[in-house]
């Protein structure tokens, strides 16, 4: 990876040039993998399948190319600045139409800038999306400490909240004075803490996994009871999706206890493809993607394909981020879906893919500045790889009466 400095702003120049003998490398562990036996059940119970990540490993080890995923990041602006002692990695598009709102947008684990590639174009040149002049944005997408290009946290630290200020200080450093903010997964978490620290020029923040459990609801969650008394249809249905989710996040539950035991998918690109994969939706993505992709079907949520699912891993790998990248869930110790209290001008998408969804009841009250709110038919949890055209739509429709 190589940088030019650019003298006096602070802001350099980035372009990604992975040496040759880095993806030879690549190659020959993926070849060299100490292969586990079969799982001994016909379903995901006990983790990811063997044969799909095989297959996957002979089509990353031979056909994959991962220099079409680098010319599509060098295609676009991309820079780093030093915000409170760390390198920030982050690719800032501006549109042609100098009246576009500016916005920053959040990804999350085990995601990365590679989530939001598709949806650039679509927000920074409307015109050509099926969308007006007016629904333009500036787009600023910052890679997260520790993950992709941007520096490795060397001391304890850098949770959501110390992300938010320091994207308020990014979006500042750019000359934007006014500007909205987008996240999910440990995007929506940074776009809350931005919400409650209310960054000057911060016009609102757009989530699409919202953190709207009321009280009662989370301690009932918590104890394993049943629902409290008195849920509408729609809520129950939340709730019974939360039990479901909290079922399966043993991968989440590990990072947070003993990230650095993790040695193993720091030393095997297929150990870390598999813990990557191992990250479900309720439409089992992005493990779907590469099963559709395998068997020539259509994965059930959108466009993610098998090479998008592998530039991603790749990237992870090329940057060994698969161990400092699981630390944010050691550095985090408040809730997930509960309700944090926001009161700045909130829009939320509900996706149906998503971990659960929200109740538009709890929305209300977890966000008294609630400025929109819609369920859409299609796309999950990672939404905007999934579904790149629906989710600039939605963005634009959240941020209309805020321009």
């Amino acid at each position: 990876m190589t940088t030019t400095v650019e003298s006096g702003v602070g802001i350099r120049p980035f372009s990604v040039d992975v040496p040759d003998e880095a993806l030879q490398d690549l190659r020959r562990r993926i070849a060299a993998t100490h292969w586990p036996d079969r799982e001994t059940v016909r379903d995901h119970s006990q983790g990811v399948p063997l044969d799909m990540v095989q297959r996957l490993a002979r089509h990353w080890a031979t056909d994959y190319d991962w220099r079409a995923c680098e010319s599509r990041l060098n295609a676009l602006p991309q820079f780093v600045t030093s915000i409170d002692g760390l390198d920030i990695h982050f690719l800032h598009v501006r549109s042609r139409h100098d009246d576009a709102l500016p916005l920053v947008v959040n990804h999350g684990w085990p995601g990365s800038i590679i989530e939001q590639l598709k949806i650039i174009d679509r927000l920074t040149d409307p015109t050509a999306h099926g969308g007006t002049a007016a629904d333009a944005f500036h787009v600023v997408v910052p890679s997260m400490p520790g993950y992709g290009f941007s520096g490795k946290p060397t001391s304890t630290g850098w949770g959501p909240e110390r992300m938010g200020r320091a994207w308020a200080e990014l979006m500042q450093r750019l000359g934007y004075d006014r500007y909205v903010a987008q996240g999910g997964d440990w995007g929506a978490f940074v776009v809350d803490q931005m919400g409650l620290q209310a960054p000057e020029g911060l016009l609102a923040v757009h989530t699409n996994m919202p953190a709207t459990v009321p009280a009662d609801v989370d301690r009932a969650l918590a104890a394993g009871d049943p629902p409290p008394a008195g849920l509408s249809a729609e809520e129950r249905r939340a709730y019974q999706q939360l039990v479901a989710t909290f079922g399966q996040v043993q991968y989440a539950q590990y990072m947070a206890a003993r990230p650095q035991t993790l040695y193993g998918i720091a030393d095997s690109p297929v150990g870390l493809a598999a813990w990557l994969l191992d990250h479900n939706d309720a439409d089992d993505q992005p493990a779907a993607a590469v099963v559709a992709a395998l068997d020539r079907t259509t994965s059930a949520t959108g466009e993610l394909t098998r090479d998008e699912v592998l530039d991603n891993i790749t990237l992870y790998w090329l940057t060994n981020t698969g161990v400092s990248a699981s630390r944010l869930y050691w550095e985090y110790r408040g809730g997930f879906f509960d309700a944090k209290g926001v009161t700045l001008p909130v829009a939320m998408t509900i996706f149906p893919g998503e971990q659960y969804q929200a109740p538009r009841s709890w929305a209300e009250r977890a966000y008294p500045g609630l400025v929109y709110y819609h369920e859409v038919d299609r796309g999950g949890h990672f939404a905007a790889w999934e579904q790149p055209q629906l989710f600039a739509e939605e963005l634009r429709a959240a941020f209309r009466s805020l321009r």
